[in-house]
């Protein structure tokens, strides 16, 4: 993928991405993780990993276990250069108040998917 590549595609990808963090219904999520992230992703942070969309669901229904009522939001970005994209995120509890703030940096398979995902772990407010 070069710098040509439209766009779009990344930035319906990211915005599936943090859906599926957020869908508690596990069909939903499973569609959003496969419209998100390519057949082969893996994804990597300081807490969890998951290879392949059926055990990255299963990472992601694991963490929503351990943050119910948790939700997810898109800080900034996308942002593409070549075959990368990088975003930040927060994680707020149910009243609002953000408990993380991440930063991902992904490579971007050829349809637009995200094909491998590294996540990086702040304190909110660091």
């Amino acid at each position: 993928m070069s710098t040509t590549t439209a766009p779009a595609a990344v930035e319906t990808a990211v915005a599936d991405y943090i859906a599926a963090w957020n869908a508690t219904d596990a069909e939903q999520r499973r569609a959003l993780v496969a419209r998100a992230f390519a057949d082969d992703a893996t994804y990597v942070d300081p807490l969890m990993t998951g290879e392949g969309p059926e055990r990255i669901d299963a990472m992601i229904a694991a963490a929503q276990a351990q943050y119910p009522g948790h939700r997810f939001t898109l800080a900034s970005g996308p942002d593409v250069h070549h075959d990368r994209v990088r975003f930040t995120w927060t994680l707020a509890g149910p009243d609002g108040t953000p408990v993380a703030v991440g930063l991902d940096v992904a490579t971007v398979a050829g349809d637009g998917r995200l094909r491998d995902v590294t996540g990086f772990l702040d304190a909110p407010g660091a």
